[in-house]
């Protein structure tokens, strides 16, 4: 029987059929499917001992694919930097520009509502559509892995008088401190379903006990729908193409995930077409 590729944070061990919580996205258990028991048992057992491979393997490749599929995302970014806010700020038909004005203020409005305060760490923060909000609520962090974005984020928050510490650092590095709110604009939709409770736990530690976790991202629109392997195809305005992650997740889903995580009043849903809005406590 081989190892999943996908990692299993909850599961009955296929040996023993124990119930097991993993503690981390990392863990070899998640990847084996074993408990802890068992998996230190291997050596003596020829299941065990195959398991406990098969998990080794699949997790090396999660890992490798992981690094591969952020190589090519960041990749697309620092490409599609003069484009990015096109999709805020693009010509659309009549209708469809003001039931997408609609949304984006709904969208604005809720965020704005949101006990945002403190310091504030806003991750894979693009060309900083909503820094300025945030930088207006606190002290704000700007982190995302492209300087070609950032430099467009930090002419944006000059343009309305305000600052921010702006530094590249990747989504996915382990924080280095506690903070009083972290927030992703058009981030988990990058995040395969697989990788979704690595990323939660990231998020879990930048945290201070009570802190706030908000994001904003796309909601999935007709006939614009990823591939099966949660891949999509994407062609820039000067025709070079990427193929990147993109997942359109359902609400249910990521409140689901959240709760797993170990957040706490989470509260996610929609606009009336275009976004996906979430918030959790810590």
């Amino acid at each position: 029987m081989p190892a999943d590729t996908n990692f299993t944070a909850q599961f009955n061990c296929l040996w023993c059929g124990r119930p097991h919580q993993t503690r981390s996205p990392n863990d070899i258990e998640g990847y084996a499917r074993l408990c802890p028991d068992c998996v230190g048992r291997a050596q003596d057992n020829e299941f065990l001992r195959y398991r406990l491979h098969e998990g080794l393997r699949a997790r090396a490749a999660a890992s490798a694919a992981g690094q591969s599929e952020d190589d090519a995302l960041k990749a697309y970014y620092a490409a599609r930097a003069p484009d990015y806010d096109e999709f805020y700020v693009g010509a659309r038909p009549p209708l469809e520009a003001a039931v997408f004005q609609s949304d984006l203020d709904a969208a604005t409005l809720w965020l704005d509502s949101l006990p945002v305060h403190g310091e504030i760490v806003e991750l894979a923060a693009g060309t900083g559509w909503w820094s300025p909000l945030l930088a207006q609520k606190g002290e704000l962090w700007l982190y995302d892995v492209s300087d070609e974005v950032l430099s467009r984020a930090r002419d944006r928050l000059l343009a309305h008088g305000l600052r921010a510490h702006i530094h590249i650092r990747d989504a996915w590095a382990e924080p280095d401190r506690q903070v009083d709110a972290v927030f992703c604009g058009a981030w988990l939709s990058h995040v395969r379903r697989a990788r979704l409770p690595e990323f939660l736990a990231i998020v879990q530690r930048w945290l201070k006990p009570g802190g706030l976790f908000a994001f904003i991202d796309e909601k999935a629109q007709p006939g614009f729908a990823p591939t099966v392997d949660e891949r999509q195809e994407r062609r820039l305005n000067d025709g070079r193409e990427f193929t990147i992650v993109k997942v359109f997740h359902e609400p249910e889903e990521l409140a689901s995930a959240l709760s797993a995580a170990g957040f706490s009043d989470v509260e996610v849903k929609t606009t009336s077409r275009f976004f996906l809005i979430g918030r959790a406590t810590s």
